[in-house]
């Protein structure tokens, strides 16, 4: 799904906030890509395709408002593509799945259709790798999404082929609601499974916290000014340069983060610190052959050369092989039983 070696995969999220205008959205796709994310991802639907008009009528006005025509979709996935940027979206109308199996290293199913088996399974046919938003959802609702992906193939059990994102479904959504805990849920619930991040907050802070939890991919909502705008989603939506500074930050976070394996640091070696702020063990007084040592012959001082003083009670009770001297550096073999 993302690159070998790539510690973290930024999506930009323009979604609805073209509100249906072509050239905007082509504005708002050369913002995005002049941030420096990894990908542009859309939202590509019709009303009728999305919601049932006799059911919610209204709705499907209101999508039909927000969508932009297929052959418009095409020409940003070659702009992208142009850029050298991955070109992304959420295709919402099994009729277009297959159109854009060739325009999109993988397949982005957002939170309202993870429990739309249909759509899944056509989007599995693609073979292609399948990312999870999960909003709306509960643990047990993931399992059974992610089984049911594996039973219509297989191989999305094998590494990069399928991620999931920790995803809240509401625009803004206050910082409560980010449950960034759930990362490492999911990291623990699907071992092997890319795992990420949505975010619907305002402002920076949860996507760097979720950078810090381990999350490979993480989706912002775009926009090129958040004053003024009416629409939702410009509220949780991220500016060219805040992406900048995000990307910035992440390298930042993650180099800070390490491997998680605990041994002296570079730094602390080459400072030679791991002896000099360390204590050893040296002779409290001069002492003659054959002494008999307990803890007290002994004073545990900076720096750690010879015996460090986590080992005294290897030599409590033992006798010197030699005449010593007060602070001298001692040697284990300097003492028998």
């Amino acid at each position: 799904m993302i690159k070998e070696g790539k510690d973290i995969y930024v999506i930009a999220e323009i979604g609805g906030n073209h509100e249906g205008d072509f050239e905007k959205a082509k504005s708002l796709l050369e913002g995005a890509i002049s941030s420096g994310a990894d990908a542009i991802k859309f939202q590509i639907y019709t009303g009728d395709t999305l919601v049932n008009e006799m059911v919610d009528p209204d709705r499907v006005k209101h999508f039909n408002k927000f969508a932009l025509k297929l052959e418009q979709y095409l020409e940003f996935s070659d702009i992208c593509k142009a850029n050298n940027v991955d070109f992304l979206a959420s295709v919402w109308s099994e009729d277009l799945i297959d159109i854009f199996k060739d325009r999109m290293p993988f397949y982005k199913i957002g939170s309202g259709d993870m429990t739309a088996f249909p759509i899944i399974k056509k989007i599995a046919n693609t073979k292609k790798p399948i990312l999870i938003s999960t909003g709306l959802s509960n643990m047990d609702e993931i399992e059974k999404t992610v089984n049911y992906i594996y039973q219509c193939d297989a191989m999305y059990k094998n590494k990069g082929m399928l991620g999931i994102l920790q995803c809240t479904s509401m625009y803004p959504i206050p910082d409560s609601d980010a449950n960034l805990s759930v990362i490492n849920s999911i990291k623990n619930n699907f071992p092997g499974v890319l795992v990420g991040y949505s975010d619907h907050t305002e402002g920076i802070d949860a996507v760097e916290v979720a950078v810090s939890l381990g999350a490979k991919i993480i989706e912002v909502h775009f926009t090129d000014d958040r004053k003024g705008k009416v629409f939702r989603d410009h509220k949780v939506s991220f500016t060219s340069n805040e992406i900048k500074r995000f990307i910035n930050k992440s390298k930042k976070i993650i180099e800070m983060m390490g491997d998680g394996y605990k041994r002296p640091a570079s730094s602390e070696i080459n400072s030679g610190h791991v002896v000099s702020f360390r204590r050893g063990l040296y002779p409290k007084s001069d002492f003659k052959k054959g002494h008999a040592f307990s803890e007290d012959d002994f004073v545990s001082l900076r720096p750690c050369k010879g015996v460090s003083a986590s080992d005294v009670g290897l030599l409590v009770g033992k006798k010197c092989q030699r005449d010593l001297r007060r602070l001298e550096i001692i040697d284990k073999s300097d003492f028998y039983p």
